[in-house]
């Protein structure tokens, strides 16, 4: 008579895989939760307003073409980080041509040495720009036309690499479970990749046509759906599942 043979499946799993699976999904999740707060305060406040929208994903990858980087991020997301009076200064200096002589006569300079140059410094290590030095700061008082192709090249193989091997454990880990119809796991295996394209995708063409941000709002979103179904599902059959009943399926065989 042959002995049992094991099944590879979330429920019948012993407790220390079942705890590494646990503690990588847990800390996963938490990434993903001050990953969707980092949004909020770089997109989510391009148009003024809390909360992400339309416009702040055109703001944020197409530009706001009527004026400046500088003031779009003055009435968005730095909106906190100086007075109303510092602020409507500096947007009346840009409104004015940026003058070199003006930064520094009307005080422009002093606003930003006491709000900004804590982080805007080249040794902070951050990829914003240094303005210790009145060229960069010239520079975003132009035209504002959103991201930058190098940096979008930058974001984007840093995404891809990323979020691609964060999915793979994440699938791998939900490849196991069994009360899952094979086909339908498949789909939300692979759904991620697709939309990952999908969304990197949009930043690029959003930039050239603001028409495509739905695009990225379509892909982060539904991202984000595959991403709580395979965690959901994932930590059901490791921990709830087995106080209903035993589970004998193969989940690598598609039983």
């Amino acid at each position: 008579m042959s002995a049992p043979t094991h099944k590879l499946n979330l429920c019948s799993q012993g407790i220390a895989l079942k705890a590494l699976f646990t503690g990588y999904l847990v800390v996963v999740a938490v990434g993903y939760l001050m990953a969707v707060v980092q949004i909020q305060l770089t997109h989510g406040m391009a148009d003024g307003e809390m909360g992400l929208s339309v416009d702040d994903i055109v703001y944020s990858y197409y530009g706001k073409r009527s004026g400046s980087a500088l003031e779009a991020k003055l009435n968005g997301s730095m909106k906190l980080m100086a007075s109303e009076q510092d602020r409507l200064k500096i947007i009346n200096w840009v409104h004015k041509g940026a003058d070199e002589k003006a930064f520094y006569d009307t005080g422009i300079r002093k606003i930003i040495d006491t709000n900004c140059i804590a982080c805007h410094n080249a040794s902070s290590g951050l990829p914003i720009p240094d303005w210790t030095k009145f060229e960069n700061v010239a520079e975003k008082a132009k035209t504002d036309t959103g991201a930058s192709f190098s940096s979008l090249a930058r974001v984007s193989h840093i995404h891809l690499f990323g979020i691609a091997f964060i999915f793979m454990f994440i699938g791998l880990i939900f490849s196991l479970a069994a009360g899952v119809p094979k086909y339908l796991k498949a789909s939300v295996i692979v759904m991620p990749y697709i939309f990952l394209m999908i969304d990197i995708s949009s930043w690029w063409l959003t930039k050239l046509n603001p028409n495509f941000a739905w695009l990225v709002i379509i892909g982060g979103g539904a991202m984000a759906l595959s991403f709580a179904f395979m965690w959901t599902v994932s930590m059901y059959e490791m921990w709830i599942m087995p106080r209903l009943h035993s589970d004998s399926r193969d989940a690598l065989l598609d039983e």
